[in-house]
């Protein structure tokens, strides 16, 4: 028993995958080729850019250049909360992970506006993230996911930052929060970036078992999420997509927010589904609102926040994150139509 809990545990992505397409081999033997067919064209067609997508993630641990993230947070309040919505867009931290550095940041005295505008803005947009959005979803939306990351942090900066001015925002983490353990460490004590980090043998050991790791996290998220896209493509009518998530209006914008919350699966892995969707009628408006509300409010990140911050901070987090997907997705439609 043990021994298949910890094979579920590790491996349930790829047993998932397996059992969609066994099932599908028992009930519909044509469609369990079609998906499979789907999805190995799909990954060749993206190998390029996620092969750059894992020789960057493998290029920042080994060199230590995610140390550069602390250099955001110094000057003026209103500097920081510009510097940190940048580094945000720029860093390769998802939801979950950067919230030991949320942890020592407001651990360590750093205003609240800045922190949230590194905290928005990270889980929407890094190097890989923008290569495989370029690949999976064409240039443009990679270059408007990155400026509504950027747009996002400023947004929730700056309302955060005349919020404090009254002190409601004071002591923002719960009771008993530590500073964030080995991970807060990369802003408590910065470390110098190596940039020759193949002259080191331990730097260039992490550099192969960094890549390695990314490649099997990527592989496998992304192989569910064409089979789903195989799926949909083949059992959801594209008048009901267009019915429901397709028009210029404002209410497929908002659908798509609200959509976005619990259905968002994983940032690598909502790519296809939301290709697959726009193919079928979905406004690009409201697949950047999807994108956008689902990477910053999933589930599991949700949960992460709720256990770091007290309920103000969490009530204002996900306000602000849904007001700013929706935004965002309003922005990207009126771009789209120009």
């Amino acid at each position: 028993m043990t021994t298949i809990l910890n094979l579920w545990n590790t491996q349930r992505v790829w047993l998932v995958s397996v059992a969609v397409l066994g099932i599908l081999a028992v009930f519909d033997t044509p469609q369990a080729v079609d998906s499979t067919k789907f999805t190995f064209a799909a990954i060749l067609h993206v190998a390029p850019y996620l092969t750059l997508s894992i020789a960057i993630a493998a290029w920042a641990g080994a060199t230590g250049a995610d140390n550069l993230i602390a250099r955001a947070f110094k000057g003026s309040p209103l500097l920081m909360v510009g510097l940190g919505a940048l580094a945000g867009g720029l860093s390769p931290f998802c939801s979950c992970g950067v919230i030991p550095l949320i942890a020592a940041l407001l651990s360590m005295g750093v205003p609240l506006s800045a922190v949230m505008a590194f905290w928005l803005a990270s889980p929407i947009m890094d190097p890989s993230m923008f290569f495989l959005t370029s690949g999976v979803l064409g240039f443009e939306f990679a270059l408007g996911k990155t400026m509504a990351a950027i747009g996002l942090g400023i947004f929730g900066g700056l309302t955060i930052h005349m919020l404090s001015r009254s002190g409601a925002l004071a002591n923002p983490l719960r009771e008993g929060i530590s500073d964030g353990g080995c991970s807060g460490s990369k802003v408590r004590a910065p470390q110098d970036v190596v940039w020759r980090f193949w002259a080191e043998q331990e730097r260039f050991k992490k550099f192969g078992k960094t890549a390695w790791s990314t490649t099997l996290f990527l592989v496998k998220w992304l192989t569910f999420a064409f089979i789903l896209e195989s799926l949909m493509l083949r059992w959801i009518p594209a008048e009901t997509v267009t019915a429901t998530l397709g028009g210029e209006g404002l209410m497929p914008i908002m659908i798509a927010t609200l959509v976005g919350v619990p259905a968002y699966l994983n940032g690598y892995a909502a790519l296809p589904l939301v290709g697959g969707l726009i193919e079928q009628g979905m406004a690009p408006g409201a697949g950047m609102a999807f994108l956008v509300a689902g990477g910053v409010t999933s589930i599991p990140a949700a949960m992460a926040v709720w256990a770091l911050a007290k309920p103000r901070v969490f009530a204002l987090y996900i306000a602000l994150s849904l007001t700013g997907a929706f935004i965002t997705g309003l922005l990207f439609q009126l771009w789209q139509a120009l």
